[in-house]
């Protein structure tokens, strides 16, 4: 009698467990669909506004001389090369600096830093410093290069603005990516009696680039992007020469709000256009971080 209670409770067992097993596999198609439904209205939003942005601006963007000349103030004529060229030097700029500083910090804090409650602190103000708005950075650009260090509206005040704003989110990143190098890799280069820094510089870093390069190219496409804390500091809407460092600057984002505000309805295009130019650029950037880091990822 023992011996068949025991097996009749092993079957009410099973049953209960492969009852179990359908349910969550009921419940987990039906978020999949739920998450495939979420996907597919982004997806046509996101096809929508480019269906919309191409219509109202291929045409202006495909007119000669559109990427070539300073703008005018007629909406048919000009073109946005000195917004063009701003954006690339800002984006050069941002990465230059961003990027080393970026680095060192991830490194310092997950290879160095000993695990103690100042490097706590540092961690949890890194990871809300990523989340502030550009707004804010465009403040303390305005107060410290603008006015203690005395840069001016100059575009290496925008530069290094954006820079602040891009240095948390490659930190963050960086860190992710230094911290899912296997420890075995590590250990392996100490065993044969490699240095901290050799194993630092040989393994880690190049283990890691995929992941530190994803959070580049976020971060330096944010900054291209980005309008609000540039208008801050101080850039301009028309400028009819290349901008120098210390020179007063425009940037693309700025050229297309310039072109929003202003009442004529040929604007509106120019607006349109000037966003295909800056997507297009956002995607070659893109499309070198990328091959970049298919490239090490191979090696």
């Amino acid at each position: 009698m023992t011996t068949s209670y025991q097996q009749d409770d092993s079957l009410d067992l099973a049953a209960e467990f492969t009852d179990n097993v359908d349910q969550r596999e009921s419940l987990g198609k039906v978020f999949e669909i739920i998450f495939l439904l979420g996907l597919l209205v982004g997806l046509f939003v996101l096809a929508l506004l480019l269906f919309d942005i191409f219509r109202d601006g291929l045409a202006r963007f495909l007119t000669p001389g559109f990427l070539t000349e300073t703008p005018s103030r007629f909406p048919d004529q000009g073109g946005i090369r000195p917004a063009i060229v701003s954006s690339i030097l800002l984006g050069i700029i941002v990465i230059l600096v961003t990027v080393p500083i970026g680095v060192g910090a991830a490194l310092y804090l997950e290879e160095y830093a000993p695990k103690a409650w100042w490097t706590a602190i540092i961690e949890i103000n890194i990871s809300n410093l990523a989340g502030v708005p550009s707004i804010v950075y465009g403040l303390l650009g305005l107060g410290v290069f603008n006015y203690l260090l005395g840069f001016g509206p100059a575009l290496i005040s925008g530069a290094l603005t954006l820079s602040l704003l891009s240095l948390p989110v490659i930190i963050v990143t960086a860190r992710e990516a230094i911290r899912a190098v296997p420890d075995s890799l590590r250990n392996a280069s100490y065993g044969l009696g490699v240095t901290k820094w050799r194993t630092i510089s040989n393994h880690v870093i190049p283990y890691a680039v995929p992941g530190i390069l994803t959070g580049v190219i976020i971060s330096v496409s944010r900054a291209i992007g980005d309008a609000a804390s540039l208008i801050v500091v101080g850039a301009v809407g028309f400028l009819t020469f290349n901008p120098g460092l210390f020179q007063r600057f425009m940037a693309l984002p700025i050229q297309i709000y310039s072109y929003i505000t202003r009442p004529e309805p040929g604007f509106a295009n120019a607006a349109a256009a000037t966003i295909i130019a800056l997507l297009l650029l956002i995607l070659v950037l893109n499309g070198v971080a990328i091959y970049i880091r298919q490239r090490f990822s191979i090696r």
